[in-house]
C-alpha cells in the first residue's frame, strides 16, 4: 500500500507541476505576445515614450505588459460613398455622389494615429469629399 501511495503521490505532484507550467506559458504568451493581422498595421504605444515611429507588420510580436499598447490599424483600400447637394453657376440644385476608395500610407500610421485616431478616414473624407465636389459642380 505504501508503495502505491507513494507512486501516486508522485504522478499527482507531476501533473500539478505540468498544470503549472501550461499555465504559466499561456499567461507569457497572452501577456507578452500580439497578434496583427493580415491587412492590418500596428503603432505601439508606450506609457513612457508615446507613440513609437515604427510600424509593425503582419504576425505574432512581443509587446512589456502593461507598459506597450499596441493600435491596430486596418490600411486595406476601402469604399465610400460621399453625397451632396450643390448649386451650379446658374443656381440650380445638383444631388451628386462621390465613391472614394481610401487606404492610409503605411509609414505615415504614427503621425495618422496621433493627430486624427483610429477613425481617420470618417473625420477627412466627409469634408474633403464634400469641397471637391462643390467645386467641380460650381464650374458648369
Amino acid at each position: 500500500k505504501t508503495t502505491r501511495t507513494t507512486a501516486m503521490q508522485r504522478l499527482m505532484s507531476a501533473t500539478s507541476s505540468l498544470g503549472g507550467l501550461a499555465l504559466l506559458s499561456g499567461v507569457i504568451v497572452e501577456f507578452f505576445t500580439f497578434d496583427v493581422d493580415a491587412g492590418t498595421r500596428s503603432v505601439m504605444f508606450d506609457k513612457i515614450q508615446g507613440i513609437q515611429n515604427q510600424v509593425v507588420g503582419e504576425g505574432t510580436h512581443f509587446k512589456i505588459p502593461f507598459l506597450q499598447v499596441p493600435i491596430i490599424m486596418d490600411v486595406r483600400s476601402r469604399p465610400r460613398s460621399i453625397h451632396s447637394v450643390t448649386g451650379t453657376k446658374d443656381l440650380q440644385m445638383v444631388n451628386i455622389s462621390l465613391r472614394v476608395l481610401s487606404r492610409p500610407l503605411e509609414e505615415k500610421l504614427p503621425t495618422i494615429y496621433q493627430t486624427l485616431g483610429t477613425d481617420f478616414d470618417d473625420r477627412i473624407l466627409p469634408s474633403l469629399g464634400n469641397e471637391v465636389l462643390k467645386s467641380v459642380v460650381a464650374q458648369y
